[in-house]
């Protein structure tokens, strides 16, 4: 729509000399990019579901500015493959209108009874309240919980959060049938001659979706429930795959892109050591232990951020409101992200990847490994200097945050790949360019 838009502007404004306009097709090709990334910057496509229908106006609206700043420096780098003004005051208007129209529709779409996917989940724990509370976090994403079956009737009735228990193993069928259940998924702490295994198959004969709880809860929060996961689900499920082929270019080319980042980046690094010293003295960079692939310690560079003596009680979590050991350049470089250019040292030494879960203080680690399941399995691969959990969570200071962070952690780990890889350096920009999730 938004090229097809452009290409109609352009013959409008040119009429029977359309086939004379120079470089047409790259000059399209430019624009149109640059609003797909403007698209993708107001968290057009995956990330956060608009809240409103105005907050998808607004979105897209954004969308255009962003698109106007990269344009301009694109234009401004390469003058021939800028728009005339006589484009530029007819394309924007008609886009905006074709574009809101689609994505308002798609919106209220989603909405509608024939477009939601009912969710049906079976068990009433642990691992259901997880799922369920999932599920209703993301309903404007198209799924809609309608209830849970229990294991006896002295459940039925039950309220669970913002649903209730509607029934019991013995009727699934008739539920499913009666509610127009589209997916039924299994979330049982234990499953061994409890699952109703004929009336399962016969849902998914009938062409209703059967799926683990595990594997549902992925897909919709792209996490692993590290708190309801068996063993089994790791062992058997599909992924945590680490092809040598993918492994070895994964290596060379990081070596090279961090080779080529030190020395582009060493300006700044040079300018940010200087106002370091000048506000705080020195040290000018900052050194710590921390725990790398299968448990080995490595040392990590940093600039230095907080006072000198900010760790002369000991080690502590980083503070969730604003840690005022930080400095007032630190608080800088922590929001751009500048401090973190040094670990591309790390990067060049093999301790450290590009993308990973971000790697811990030995003294966490072991406290946190005690508490949180699976919270070793971590170090299966390299720690990165950004990471999946980096881009859809940011900075944890308790116990219960870095639970949240091994579930993104244990996501990536498992589905690694190299498009998972770039879509994160994407949203690491995104991140630094907003200002998400500093402290």
């Amino acid at each position: 729509m938004v090229a097809t838009t452009l290409w109609l502007a352009i013959a409008l404004r040119f009429g029977d000399a359309f086939p004379q306009y120079e470089q047409a097709s790259l000059r399209v090709a430019v624009f149109v990019a640059a609003l797909l990334l403007g698209f993708y910057y107001s968290d057009l496509y995956g990330g956060r579901a608009p809240k409103s229908v105005t907050d998808l106006i607004l979105r897209i609206i954004k969308s255009f500015l962003a698109a106007g700043v990269f344009l301009s420096l694109i234009y401004y780098a390469a003058p021939d493959l800028a728009l005339g003004r006589g484009i530029l005051l007819i394309y924007p208007p008609a886009a905006l209108a074709i574009l809101i129209t689609w994505r308002v529709s798609y919106y209220w779409a989603l909405q509608r009874e024939s477009f939601v996917e009912n969710v049906l989940i079976l068990g009433t724990g642990s691992a259901a309240e997880a799922l369920a509370r999932e599920l209703l976090l993301h309903r404007k994403e198209g799924y809609r919980l309608v209830g849970l079956l229990g294991q006896d009737d002295s459940e039925v009735g039950r309220s669970v959060l913002n649903t209730t228990v509607v029934g019991t193993f013995e009727d699934l069928l008739t539920t499913s049938e009666r509610l127009n259940v589209h997916s039924v998924v299994v979330a049982l702490e234990e499953q061994r001659g409890k699952l109703p295994l004929a009336d399962l198959l016969t849902c998914k004969l009938r062409g209703v979706a059967v799926a683990q709880g595990a594997d549902f809860y992925e897909v919709v929060t792209g996490q692993l429930p590290v708190r309801n996961l068996r063993p089994s689900s790791l062992i058997f499920a599909p992924g945590f795959r680490k092809p040598r082929f993918f492994n070895t270019t994964r290596r060379v080319a990081e070596f090279l892109v961090a080779l080529v980042g030190l020395i582009i980046t060493l300006p700044v690094i040079a300018i940010a050591a200087i106002l370091i010293w000048l506000e705080d003295g020195s040290p000018i960079f900052f050194k710590q232990e921390r725990v790398g692939e299968l448990g080995k310690s490595f040392m990590l560079y940093k600039l230095r951020t907080m006072r000198r003596d900010a760790e002369k009680a000991g080690a502590v979590w980083a503070s969730a409101g604003g840690d005022p050991r930080v400095t007032r350049m630190g608080r800088i470089f922590r929001k751009t992200r500048v401090d973190e250019l040094p670990q591309l040292y790390n990067v060049l030494r093999g301790d450290m990847s590009f993308v990973g879960p971000r790697p811990e203080r030995p003294c966490f680690v072991d406290e946190l490994a005690a508490l949180i399941p699976y919270y070793g399995e971590r170090h299966s691969v390299k720690p990165g200097i950004t990471g999946w959990a980096q881009v859809r969570y940011g900075y944890s200071s308790t116990v219960e945050e870095s639970e949240v962070k091994l579930r993104y952690d244990l996501f990536y780990i498992k589905n690694m790949n190299l498009w998972l890889d770039l879509q994160i350096a994407m949203d690491t920009f995104k991140v630094i360019l907003f200002g998400r999730g500093a402290r």
